[in-house]
């Protein structure tokens, strides 16, 4: 166990975050380029993000691993380190991201960056989709431990076999971040593959009682949402006072 440290989340939209303590910043899964039918405006512009120590995407979605903002990131910002399922390493150097800095990781593996640890599990974004040749999971969630804080990230998810053992091997948890956007016949026709329902994080954020939870995934477009405040009203109704359930404001500090 590492020493305490004062660690402060802002919620940059969708399963953007931007995670500071000290001078030290992680950015991840920050979707900053324009697009169409996007609700959520990006609150910092990709070419005014800078100093960061490394740039996490859980999986090779546009508003999850955003190739035109890695590409700006990797020229501003050249000795950040990018963490991203190693299933897409070509897509990553393709970016400009030099292999030195180019972090491909897979379910069960790990990274040390200085004081900060990085654990990859692996997502079930509706499906595990593991490629059978090369074992390599193309989604994937975080553990991130600084000091003693411990954040989980989920990226896109539902629950699946033997996923919570992984997760309660880490201990508990400060902070989740739990997609709640759900999945339904309509979008899997439209190719528009899902995650867990409000009520499926909820029970999953019960099982593992983070100190903190907070819903992502709901607010960047609109045939692909979920409702926030029906997640917060069924963590309060099934689990009244146990953990603290924090509907984000984009770059509203969140401190643990």
């Amino acid at each position: 166990m590492g020493e305490s440290r004062k660690v402060e989340l802002y919620w940059l939209g969708q399963m953007g975050l931007l995670i500071k303590a000290g001078e030290m910043k992680l950015c991840m899964d920050y979707f900053a380029s324009p697009f169409e039918g996007r609700r959520t405006m990006p609150p910092i512009p990709a070419d005014e993000l800078t100093g960061i120590k490394a740039f996490l995407g859980t999986h090779d979605h546009l508003d999850h691993i955003d190739h035109e903002a890695w590409k700006i990131w990797a020229g501003n910002n050249p000795d950040a380190k990018f963490v991203f399922p190693k299933a897409h390493q070509s897509a990553v150097i393709a970016d400009g991201v030099g292999p030195e800095n180019a972090i491909g990781l897979n379910d069960g593996e790990s990274v040390k960056l200085g004081d900060i640890t990085i654990h990859a599990i692996a997502a079930a974004h509706e499906f595990l989709d593991r490629d059978p040749e090369t074992g390599l999971s193309p989604y994937l969630q975080y553990i991130i431990e600084i000091g003693d804080v411990r954040i989980h990230h989920a990226g896109d998810t539902v629950r699946y076999e033997g996923m919570m053992p992984k997760l309660k091997s880490f201990g508990k948890f400060d902070i989740q971040l739990l997609p709640i956007n759900g999945r339904d016949a309509k979008r899997y026709r439209e190719n528009c593959i899902g995650n867990m329902t409000y009520q499926e994080a909820a029970d999953l954020a019960g099982e593992l009682m983070p100190k903190i939870v907070i819903p992502g995934h709901w607010d960047m477009f609109a045939d692909n949402s979920g409702d926030p405040q029906a997640f917060a009203d069924y963590m309060d109704a099934k689990y009244p006072g146990k953990i603290n359930c924090i509907i984000p404001e984009v770059m509203k500090k969140i401190v643990i």
